[in-house]
């Protein structure tokens, strides 16, 4: 992976010590990139720019890279309105899958709901469980950027299909 795609996607936004090491590895067939997100709402629009450059960059797909925006909006979303700051942004991008994982410190877990149609909340996780195909779910994870802090990760993975452009 190349350092550049920190500085040129995420400038002024946190990287962890690991995720610049990963980006100082070259030739890597998985290419990892972290991101310490804002601790309020403005998180939301940043990771879906992060994740937007950081997957047009490595040359994936622009239907792979919208799916994949859009779950991240949703993701982080949740974070901000029900989980704890910190929060922290991971891509990881491998030549069968692109997996996102949102961090954030809060301790209550994300559940998926049955909204009516005309509620304005609540299909976060119905997006996320369609466009993932059920590939996503909630771990206990540390952080990259603040260790030593606990804490949960919602993630997604999106496999490299030919349905995808």
């Amino acid at each position: 992976m190349d350092k550049f795609l920190f500085d040129e996607i995420a400038p002024g936004v946190a990287q962890s010590a690991k995720a610049a090491a990963v980006a100082e590895r070259s030739g890597s067939v998985e290419r990892s990139m972290v991101w310490r997100l804002r601790d309020d709402a403005r998180a939301v629009g940043d990771a879906r720019d992060l994740v937007r450059r950081a997957l047009l960059l490595v040359g994936l797909g622009r239907d792979l890279v919208d799916d994949a925006v859009l779950m991240v909006s949703e993701l982080v979303t949740n974070a901000v309105l029900y989980g704890d700051a910190p929060y922290e942004l991971v891509v990881r991008v491998d030549p069968v899958e692109v997996v996102c994982m949102v961090v954030d410190a809060g301790v209550m877990l994300p559940v998926r709901r049955c909204a009516d149609a005309q509620a304005e909340h609540g299909r976060g996780l119905l997006i996320v469980a369609e466009l993932s195909a059920g590939l996503y779910g909630c771990v206990p994870q540390g952080f990259a950027t603040c260790p030593g802090l606990a804490g949960k990760a919602t993630w997604f993975a999106l496999p490299h299909t030919a349905g995808r452009r």
